[in-house]
């Protein structure tokens, strides 16, 4: 195992020991998330899970852990999930795993957010990572140039590229499309995610800002406890 997974698993395994019997917990998606996902298995508190992607749903089932739907429980009392970037206040970007309407509707409905990641993922200013925009498939292409205004709006003069693996458009589980933009550095993060947010068939987009309640970064000192 390389340090970037040592650290992932270093991350996933302290969020672990936030969980305590009887909680209901968010399963966020990607690799990090994944290692949280199998240390929560190995130690099979009486929890109920909250996926958030069809994938981590399968890895949960096979730790032997309960899942439910988001709204089939109470309110999510912890949701643990990586990120690919971590900027300053704990504001994130996240998606590029393609589960991030998902994700942000599970972080929204949750007491408690915690973030967990490797120490590379940390960054002074976010945009380094392409950000991804999860759109509707109708009408795609006007969308893609009307997200072209709103980055433009922002001083970002970021093309946003259709997200394909071999040769095919990828499909969100929700069955959506998504763009992926390289904004190379985003100064004003919440006033890019307001104008996202205004584009008519954008569905989400991949700034996670104001959510996360503590970091746990793994690091080669050790795992790291951020706060916003």
């Amino acid at each position: 195992m390389n340090d970037i997974e040592s650290q992932k698993r270093a991350a996933g395994e302290a969020a672990a020991g936030l969980v305590e019997p009887g909680m209901v917990v968010g399963l966020g998606t990607g690799s990090t998330a994944a290692w949280f996902v199998r240390a929560l298995g190995e130690r099979r508190p009486n929890v109920t899970c909250v996926p958030t992607s069809v994938g981590i749903a399968e890895l949960a089932r096979s730790v032997g852990l309960t899942l439910a739907e988001l709204g089939e429980t109470r309110e999510i009392d912890l949701t643990v999930d990586g990120a690919d970037e971590i900027g300053p206040g704990l504001s994130l970007i996240k998606g590029g795993g393609g589960a991030l309407l998902r994700e942000k509707l599970v972080w929204e409905a949750s007491r408690r957010c915690v973030v967990i990641a490797d120490d590379a993922k940390r960054v002074p200013t976010l945009g380094r990572y392409p950000l991804p925009i999860e759109v509707v498939s109708f009408g795609h292409k006007t969308t893609a140039l009307r997200i072209c205004d709103a980055l433009s709006e922002c001083d970002i003069g970021a093309a946003p590229r259709l997200r394909v693996k071999d040769g095919t458009p990828v499909l969100t589980d929700s069955g959506n499309l998504i763009y992926d933009a390289a904004c190379g550095r985003i100064d004003d993060p919440a006033a890019l995610a307001s104008a996202l947010k205004s584009v008519t068939g954008v569905v989400e987009h991949g700034l996670f800002l104001d959510l996360a309640d503590e970091g746990l970064i793994g690091a080669a000192e050790g795992v790291l406890r951020l706060q916003p």
